[in-house]
């Protein structure tokens, strides 16, 4: 597969305006062109800003129920290209055909919610009436939306954004990462397919900050919404401020899980295993800190390991592949350059590291114990398959550790007390709380964001992932 990708702007397929490529390489064959993306200026994004300005009219006025069939049509185009999507979104980001599978249908079940939840939220703007006057409240689309979507969930991100922006009326200019530029235009495509009105959906690829600076700082667009660092989510937030531009940034997380003496250990196990190692540990919401009451840990660790040694750590496209690489060559050196600070720091490497396998950037499922408060493993993000675990002496210093973090976007508790899974529930910095489940686990009908440096402006998903992308107006008629 070496595919040579081009940009969707205005309801057309087109190249860049400097007509250069890059490279994009599958991250289990070191090496490869996977395939060849427009590396994009910034005369591009100002050619899709300005198809998404003019298509906004129109749109904007489009009765909610013709949005909606838009987007029930592309949901359908979404089902019928799962297999070759997922198959896509492996052979880009390294992550294993199933878990491929599962963001497609995760995908599927938050747009179906959108879908549904926009009939409710349109009708909400009931009048009523005081004396002779009659008011109501009238939702209005902010307009040109931007969305700089992650790798490593590249279309169900993508997907969460742009269907409640495309639902309310807005326009907008879609900015893949360059790890995942295949994902992106198959999208682009899906939405051809749904029939859109040109301009109301655009995709331009490229590398490198400048196309997301054009998008952040050109005064037609009125919102962003991002998923990424929390790094460069400040960085966004400072261009933003100059033009009051509306932001939605999901940032970084720390993600602790606490494990109470009374727990259920295979479950918190099992969940450890899926938070921690799923994606090749690259998702958001990852488990990342084990936080163990002294009674369970030699328990616990001695059934973590033991996991660990089944995994099948390789081939992403293989059916038994429990985890494939991570996601490119700057992943590989930060996340083994990590490894080697927690081992230089102290932390007792119990099991993983790098994996011998050189054909792709493979890091095996790692596990430190011994991990201390002032270990750089124990609040850095590494965003990897690499799990700290701690020993705690009681709930205090376990809540005290867990949020003792800049992060606060998800976490979990494995306990069969009810009065101390209440207390976590109340007093955990973080904006997903979990009680015998794992970090990772969310559903449309809530809200997905984080507290503290996790996170700024509304979430998505729940009520807030369509209130974000509009403008409401207080209505007064005698």
């Amino acid at each position: 597969m070496s595919d040579v990708l081009q940009n969707y702007v205005n309801g057309a397929w087109c190249d860049s305006a400097g007509g250069e490529l890059f490279d994009n390489e599958n991250p289990a064959q070191r090496g490869s062109v996977l395939n060849r993306a427009q590396a994009s200026t910034p005369e591009d994004v100002d050619a899709a800003v300005g198809a998404a300005a003019e298509a906004f009219t129109h749109w904007s006025r489009t009765p909610v129920t013709e949005r909606q069939a838009a987007v029930g049509r592309f949901l359908d185009a979404l089902a019928e290209g799962r297999e070759e999507l997922a198959r896509i979104v492996s052979l880009e980001n390294g992550k294993t055909i199933n878990e491929s599978r599962g963001e497609v249908d995760s995908a599927l079940l938050e747009g179906r919610h959108h879908l549904q939840q926009m009939s409710v939220f349109a009708g909400e703007s009931s009048p009523r009436v005081e004396g002779d006057v009659t008011a109501w409240e009238q939702l209005h689309p902010l307009g040109v939306i931007g969305v700089i979507s992650p790798w490593n969930y590249p279309m169900n991100v993508m997907c969460r954004k742009t269907l409640p922006a495309l639902l309310t009326g807005n326009t907008v200019v879609f900015k893949p990462a360059s790890f995942t530029p295949g994902s992106a235009v198959f999208m682009a495509g899906l939405f051809e397919k749904s029939g859109l009105p040109s301009g109301v959906f655009n995709c331009v690829t490229g590398r490198g900050s400048a196309l997301g600076n054009q998008l952040i700082k050109d005064p037609r667009v009125r919102a962003i919404s991002f998923t990424g660092s929390t790094e460069v989510g400040r960085k966004i937030q400072i261009m933003a401020g100059e033009d009051f531009t509306r932001t939605q940034l999901e940032l970084g997380g720390k993600n602790a899980m606490i494990v109470l003496a009374d727990a259920d250990l295979d479950a918190a196990v099992e969940a450890t295993v899926k938070a921690g190692f799923g994606c090749s540990g690259q998702w958001c919401t990852s488990t990342s800190r084990v936080l163990l009451f002294p009674e369970i840990a030699e328990a616990y660790m001695e059934k973590l390991v033991a996991r660990c040694e089944i995994m099948r750590v390789g081939d992403p496209l293989d059916e038994s592949t429990s985890m494939g690489p991570v996601a490119g060559p700057s992943q590989f050196d930060g996340i083994s350059a990590a490894i080697a600070k927690a081992q230089s720091e102290g932390a007792r490497l119990q099991f993983g590291g790098v994996s011998e396998n050189a054909d792709g950037y493979y890091i095996l499922p790692t596990v430190f114990d011994g991990v201390t408060r002032e270990m750089s493993i124990f609040s850095e993000e590494i965003f990897g398959p690499v799990v700290a675990v701690s020993t705690v002496k009681n709930l205090d210093e376990a809540l005290e550790w867990a949020n003792d973090s800049i992060y606060g976007l998800s976490s979990s508790i494995f306990t069969n007390d009810m009065a101390a899974a209440m207390r976590y529930v109340r007093e955990i910095e973080s904006g997903m709380a979990h009680v015998n489940i794992h970090s990772g686990f969310k559903t449309p009908e809530l809200p997905f964001g984080g507290w503290k440096e996790s996170g700024f402006g509304p979430p998505e998903n729940g009520k807030t992932g369509l209130e974000f992308f509009v403008e409401r107006k207080a209505v007064y008629v005698a």
